[in-house]
């Protein structure tokens, strides 16, 4: 997928730096996500935007997790930004806020 392309839940910028996620992602539509996720070359500057992640649930932060883990894998320094306060909360929860924020 070039930059500038779509896959559910996720938008590449157009300098292929960031992606810029959006919608929900939920125990409804988590496998589809992830599944979507895979498709995108992670973003060359590591930052991946999840301001407009929303509704979420427990599902997506083992999507972000998954994510990170992909970029551990590939050996891409990963960043999220612009935690929604109910991810972090989720995060927080699970015991994982650390993954997401570090």
């Amino acid at each position: 997928m070039t930059a500038g392309a779509v896959a559910d839940g996720f938008s590449v910028d157009s300098t292929g730096e960031r992606w810029v996620c959006s919608g929900p992602i939920t125990f409804a539509n988590a496998g589809p996500v992830l599944e979507a996720s895979r498709t995108v070359p992670l973003p060359r500057g590591g930052i991946i935007d999840c301001e407009a992640l929303h509704p979420v649930d427990s599902a997506a932060v083992a999507v972000l997790i998954a994510i990170k883990r992909r970029a551990t894998q590939e050996s891409v320094a990963l960043t999220f930004v612009n935690i929604t306060p109910s991810l972090h909360t989720l995060a927080d929860l699970y015991g994982v806020e650390e993954l997401l924020t570090a």
